[in-house]
């Protein structure tokens, strides 16, 4: 799936427990969502993504091959 001009994944693990991951730069980012419904795990990713693209970028200070993984998790209503 794509939001914005970023690739992002979506993942039933469990009924009702979505795994979404994107990257934008060399930042991944990992999260799960509790959803029953698949359209509104990737909306859940979707804004999380919105979120991060309108973060100031950071000064890059890590060597140019690594990547940073961020884990998060966005609550909802089963």
């Amino acid at each position: 799936m794509n939001r914005k001009g970023v690739e992002f994944s979506l993942t039933e693990v469990e009924p009702g427990l979505w795994k979404w991951q994107f990257q934008i730069g060399n930042v991944v980012t990992t999260g799960k969502t509790h959803s029953n419904l698949r359209g509104l795990a990737a909306r859940r990713a979707q804004q999380r993504i919105d979120s991060e693209l309108k973060k100031p970028p950071a000064p890059s200070v890590s060597q140019p091959h690594e990547s940073k993984v961020q884990n998060a998790s966005l609550e909802g209503t089963r």
